[in-house]
């Protein structure tokens, strides 16, 4: 049975948001490797609370010249030349998370995709440069606008590490899968969604409360 969904149109002004998180071979997303993509889309069902639809992640292969940081290999554990990798171009990379982001964007009346992340610059610079890099033609996502769940977990949870910010929001935290791009993707779409539906839970009881009428309305109209 196929579930009912609200589009997204008018909630972020025309926007959808698309949580994207990047592992790297370090800082420089001119020079050095993008090694992991992965993209996870939510969307709000029959009651507008935002869950996630799908998960999406490629293996990246390096480009040609791109230079490694040894230090970020080692934090996150990638061998960019493993073979297990089963990495695929930069370009093709590209194509399988922008196809599916394509089509959610036009299912709920956007115009284009929005970044959500963590630290999303990090991640937008090493997207657009793979973008420009590879030529790539028609990018759902917003240029450099985004939405950053480092500070909503700073005003919501009093925490800014992802890390921690799952953890006091009850999300859980698994150390050993942390840094895979897909992992990571997937816990900040959760906590996206939280503070999401959090927000929303407390829009709505605001509104209700303003509806109900004062002690001495009620008096005076049963009068």
């Amino acid at each position: 049975m196929e579930t009912t969904r609200l589009p997204f149109d008018k909630r972020f002004r025309g926007y959808l948001p698309v949580i994207v998180d990047i592992e790297t071979a370090g800082f420089n997303p001119k020079k050095h490797a993008l090694l992991e993509l992965a993209a996870v889309i939510v969307e709000l069902d029959d009651q507008g609370r935002m869950e996630v639809t799908e998960r999406h992640c490629a293996n990246v292969a390096p480009f040609k010249n791109a230079e490694f940081d040894e230090s970020a290999l080692k934090f996150n554990g990638i061998d960019p030349y493993h073979p297990f990798r089963m990495a695929i171009e930069e370009k093709d990379a590209l194509e399988k998370l922008f196809k599916p982001i394509k089509k959610a964007v036009k299912r709920n009346n956007c115009t284009r995709a929005i970044l959500v992340g963590h630290n999303p610059a990090f991640d937008l610079s090493f997207l657009n440069a793979a973008i420009s890099r590879t030529q790539y033609k028609r990018s759902p996502f917003h240029p450099f606008s985004t939405f950053d769940t480092a500070t909503l977990g700073g005003m919501f949870y009093k925490q800014t590490v992802l890390a921690k910010i799952a953890q006091t929001a009850g999300l859980g935290w698994e150390n050993e899968k942390a840094h895979a791009a897909l992992y990571d993707a997937e816990k900040t779409a959760e906590l996206f969604c939280q503070v999401f539906n959090r927000l929303d839970y407390l829009e709505r009881l605001d509104q209700m409360n303003q509806q109900v009428p004062a002690n001495n309305e009620v008096i005076e109209s049963s009068n």
